[in-house]
C-alpha cells in the first residue's frame, strides 16, 4: 500500500488553505478510488481490465448478431453487456481517478504523466471492446426487438435505444478502430495542451501574480480600478497566448469537420443532440426564444445597471460588478455549507442527507492552488465509487451559489448511480436540472432571510446576473460556436477572424449597454467547454429554463413534488426528456416551455425596477 497522505496520493498539497476569514477549507481524498499512483490496486486492476476484455473479445468478437438470432438471444446478449459494464466500471474508476489528480495540479509532471499514460492503457484496452457496440448496431432492428422480449435484455434497452441513434452514422470497424486509437493522440492531446497551457498562465495585478482563476474573480471587485486592471491583465496575457489557443481551436473545428464528414451528419451540432438524446428542432425553439428575449432581458438588464453604477455604458468589466448596496462580507466555508444543506433540507431532508457525506468524508475539494483546474466540476467517478467535486472557493456569494450547483449535480448522480456504469450518465441537457434547482433553493433560502431592502436588491441582481450568464451568455456561446465551425470550413482562421465573430456575437446578446472595448475581442481563449466538449453550452440554458418551469410547477403545487424531483433524478440516464418532464406536466417540444423558464428571469427584472 501507498503511505501518501490522502492529499498527496490527490496530488494536493497537504496545506488545505491559509485564509484565515474562509475557514478551513475541505481537499480530496481519493483512497476511495486508489490509494496512490504507485499502489498495487492500480496494476491489479489494469491487469484484471486487460484480462477480462481480451477474454470477452476472445469470446464474442464476430459473433453478436448471430447470438441475437439465437433462440436465447436475449437472454445472453444482457449477460454479455452485464460483463461489458463491469470492465467499463473497472475502466472508469482507472480513469477518474487519474483525471482528478491531474485536475488537481495539472502542471505537475508526474501527475500529467501519469494521467497520459492511464489514457493510453484505458484507450487499449477498451479498443478490445469496441467490436462488440459496432455489432449490436448492425443487428437488425427487428432481430433486436425479437431479443428484447428477454427481460434481462429490456433492464438494458435505454443503452441499447441511445447506443442504436449513432447507427446511421457508424463507420467500418476499421475506421472506427482507428478514430478510437487515434483519439489519445488527436483530439484529448489537444484539449491537454490547453489545459496545462492555461494551468501555467498567470496574470500580474497590482505586483501580485495570480492564476486565471484568482483573475477572474477581480472582475468581481468592487473597486472599480481594481476591475479594470485585472480586465487589461486577462487581455493582455491572452493575446501573447492567443496564436496557441487559435491554432488548438482550428485544428478541433478542423477534426470534427472531417469525422462529421466521413459519419454523414447534416448539421454541425448533430452529433452533439444525439448525445444529448435531445431533438434539432427542441434546441432551435430553446436558441430562438432566447434570442428573441435579449432585448427584454440582457439589454433591459445592463441598461438599468448601468444607472445604477452612474454611467452611461458599462465597461465589459463592469458587467459583473457588485452593486454599490452589496456589503463585501467573506461568507465562510462552514456557513457556506450549512446554508446549503439547510436549502436542500427544506426542499427534503433525503437530499441534505445525500449531500452531507460530500464535506464530511473528502469529497470536495475547495482551495485555490497553483496547477488546479479553473472554474469548478462534479464528476461522477463510477458506479462502484462515488463523485467528486471540484472547487475554487473565494467567499463570495457567487461561490456559495457554485456550491450548490456542483452539489446538485453531485446528489443528481448519487442518486442514478444505481442505473449501473452504462445508463447512469445522464445527457448534458438534463445533467443540469439537479444542479440549477440546487442554486434556485439555495437563493431562495437566501433571499427569504433578506429584509432590508438593500440586501435585497443586490441578491437579486446577483442571481439575475447569474441567470443571464447562464441563459444569455451560454446561448449566444452557442451561435458564437456554430459560426466557427461553419467559417472554419472555408478555411483557417486568424485570431482575428475569431475575435471578429466573438466580439459581433457578444455584442448582439449583451446590447448597448455594454461596452466591449479593445482587449475584450481575446476573451473567447478561456472557455474550455469549446475545447472539451463542443456545442455543450446550449445545455446550461435548458437546464436554467427547465428549472425555471419545474421550480414554478414545484410553487403551485408543492405536495408529492420533491417525491417525484428526486425520482426524476434516480432515472439517471434511462428516460427522455418528454418521459421525465411528463409527470410535472411539461413538454419542452412546447415552445412555450422556453417562454415560461425565461419569464422568470423577467419577473425578477420587473421586481428590480421597484427597488
Amino acid at each position: 500500500m501507498s503511505n501518501l497522505s490522502p492529499q498527496e496520493a490527490a496530488g494536493l498539497p497537504n496545506a488545505a488553505n491559509d485564509d484565515l476569514s474562509l475557514g478551513k477549507l475541505p481537499v480530496w481524498d481519493l483512497a476511495d478510488l486508489y490509494a496512490g499512483p504507485d499502489a498495487p490496486e492500480v496494476s491489479r486492476d489494469f491487469r484484471r481490465a486487460e484480462e477480462a476484455a481480451q477474454t470477452f473479445a476472445a469470446n464474442f468478437r464476430g459473433r453478436v448478431e448471430e447470438i441475437a438470432s439465437s433462440p436465447r438471444g436475449g437472454d445472453v446478449l444482457a449477460s454479455m453487456i452485464e460483463t461489458y459494464e463491469t470492465i467499463e466500471d473497472l475502466l472508469g474508476r482507472l480513469i477518474s481517478y487519474a483525471g482528478l489528480r491531474y485536475a488537481g495540479n495539472s502542471v505537475d509532471p508526474a501527475r500529467a504523466k501519469f494521467y497520459g499514460d492511464t489514457q493510453e492503457r484505458v484507450t487499449a484496452i477498451s479498443t478490445e471492446l469496441l467490436f462488440f457496440t459496432l455489432e449490436l448496431n448492425r443487428i437488425e432492428d427487428e432481430v433486436m426487438e425479437r431479443a428484447l422480449e428477454s427481460p434481462a435484455l429490456a433492464h438494458y434497452e435505454p443503452w441499447l435505444r441511445d447506443l442504436r441513434a449513432m447507427r446511421p452514422y457508424q463507420l467500418s470497424d476499421e475506421v472506427e478502430t482507428l478514430l478510437h486509437e487515434k483519439s489519445v493522440s488527436g483530439h484529448a492531446a489537444w484539449s491537454r495542451l490547453f489545459d496545462e497551457t492555461m494551468a501555467r498562465l498567470t496574470f500580474e495585478i497590482d505586483g501580485e501574480k495570480l492564476q486565471l482563476e484568482g483573475a477572474l474573480h477581480r472582475l468581481s471587485d468592487k473597486d472599480q480600478a481594481t476591475r479594470e486592471k485585472a480586465a487589461h491583465a486577462l487581455s493582455a496575457v491572452f493575446a501573447e497566448n492567443a496564436g496557441l489557443f487559435t491554432l488548438v481551436t482550428n485544428t478541433l473545428a478542423k477534426d470534427k469537420e472531417i469525422e462529421d464528414r466521413k459519419r454523414g451528419f447534416t448539421d454541425i451540432a448533430q452529433s452533439r443532440h444525439i448525445a444529448n438524446r435531445v431533438e434539432p428542432e427542441v434546441v432551435e425553439a430553446l436558441v430562438g426564444a432566447v434570442a428573441d428575449a435579449y432585448p427584454r432581458l440582457s439589454h433591459r438588464y445592463y441598461a438599468m445597471k448601468a444607472k445604477w453604477l452612474g454611467v452611461d455604458r458599462l465597461e465589459y468589466w463592469d458587467r459583473n460588478a457588485p452593486l454599490p448596496e452589496t456589503d463585501d462580507e467573506v461568507i465562510s466555508w462552514d456557513r457556506a455549507r450549512d446554508t446549503v444543506l439547510e436549502a436542500y433540507g427544506g426542499f427534503t431532508p433525503e437530499m441534505a442527507r445525500i449531500a452531507t457525506p460530500f464535506f464530511e468524508k473528502g469529497w470536495i475539494d475547495a482551495p485555490l492552488r497553483p496547477g488546479k483546474a479553473s472554474g469548478a466540476f462534479a464528476h461522477p467517478t463510477v458506479p462502484s465509487a462515488h463523485p467528486y467535486v471540484l472547487l475554487n472557493y473565494q467567499g463570495k456569494t457567487r461561490d456559495v451559489m457554485t456550491l450548490a450547483h456542483e452539489l446538485g449535480h453531485g446528489v443528481h448522480q448519487v442518486l442514478a448511480a444505481k442505473q449501473g456504469a452504462l445508463m447512469a450518465d445522464t445527457p448534458l441537457t438534463l445533467a443540469e436540472t439537479a444542479s440549477v434547482f440546487g442554486e434556485m433553493l439555495t437563493f431562495r433560502k437566501l433571499l427569504a432571510g433578506a429584509s432590508d431592502p438593500a440586501r435585497r436588491k443586490a441578491m437579486l441582481a446577483g442571481k439575475v446576473e447569474d441567470m443571464l450568464n447562464t441563459v444569455v451568455r451560454q446561448i449566444a456561446f452557442y451561435s458564437f460556436e456554430r459560426r466557427i465551425h461553419e467559417a472554419r470550413r472555408e478555411g483557417e482562421l486568424t485570431s482575428e477572424d475569431i475575435g471578429r465573430i466573438w466580439m459581433e456575437v457578444q455584442g448582439e446578446s449583451l446590447g448597448p449597454a455594454v461596452h466591449l472595448g479593445e482587449g475584450y475581442e481575446h476573451y473567447w481563449c478561456y472557455i474550455s467547454h469549446f475545447i472539451h466538449s463542443p456545442f455543450y453550452v446550449y445545455a446550461y440554458a435548458f437546464g436554467d429554463c427547465l428549472v425555471n418551469s419545474l421550480y414554478a410547477v414545484y410553487e403551485r403545487a408543492p405536495e408529492g413534488f420533491a417525491e417525484r424531483y428526486m425520482q426524476m433524478l434516480a432515472a439517471g440516464g434511462t428516460l427522455r426528456h418528454k418521459e421525465l418532464l411528463a409527470p410535472f406536466g411539461l413538454d419542452a417540444s412546447d415552445p412555450a416551455f422556453w417562454q415560461q423558464g425565461l419569464s422568470v428571469i423577467e419577473r425578477f427584472i420587473d421586481e428590480l425596477e421597484t427597488l
